[in-house]
């Protein structure tokens, strides 16, 4: 398979240490967002969204969206609970990061890494949300240390991406430290 992915996005990365986990073979395909890559009537092709991540399986199938593609590489893996009501719940925790999480920690990392704002102009609205959204996961890992019971799956290598690259855009996790430690064990199981 073929995964068309930007380095520098935790929407590719995930994709991309989900089938490195999973020991699923595959070539990455460099796709720079910032040169209009993912807008080439190339890629248009494979992806009509313009998006990356994007897969294209061996059959010429192809897959967007970093969780679908996720959920598709590991099924019927320890990734995905076999308890309906965890595998909910790690659904659950998947499309709160996309809805979220994704949307203030990723952008505001964007926009201080890859458009040179200083944190200190970050919008007030930004700053506001991606804390929320480490409170929420402090919260969430009060008893446990995965998102979802004992066992690392799909929820948390969704969060850790942005998560772990936070302090690039002037968040100190160290203000949750069941968040700090919890990045530090999925990028262990994860061979970050």
């Amino acid at each position: 398979m073929k995964v068309y992915g930007d380095s520098i996005s935790g929407n590719c990365l995930k994709v991309k240490w989900t089938a490195e986990l999973l020991g699923r073979p595959f070539e990455w395909i460099e796709t720079d967002i910032t040169k209009g890559e993912s807008r080439t009537s190339a890629f248009l092709a494979i992806n009509p969204a313009g998006q990356v991540p994007t897969v294209v399986f061996d059959d010429g199938r192809t897959l967007a969206q970093s969780n679908a593609i996720m959920l598709h590489l590991a099924e019927g893996s320890a990734l995905i609970p076999a308890d309906a009501y965890d595998r909910a719940r790690m659904l659950e925790w998947m499309f709160w990061e996309q809805y979220s999480h994704e949307p203030y920690v990723a952008v505001a990392r964007f926009k201080v890494v890859y458009e040179g704002l200083p944190v200190a102009d970050l919008e007030p609205r930004l700053i506001e949300r991606s804390h929320a959204a480490f409170v929420r996961l402090e919260t969430g890992l009060a008893d446990r240390p995965y998102l979802v019971g004992d066992h690392l799956s799909l929820a948390d290598v969704a969060l850790v991406a942005y998560t772990r690259v936070a302090h690039e855009a002037g968040f100190d996790l160290a203000q949750y430290p069941r968040v700090k430690t919890w990045v530090t064990r999925v990028e262990e199981a994860l061979g970050l």
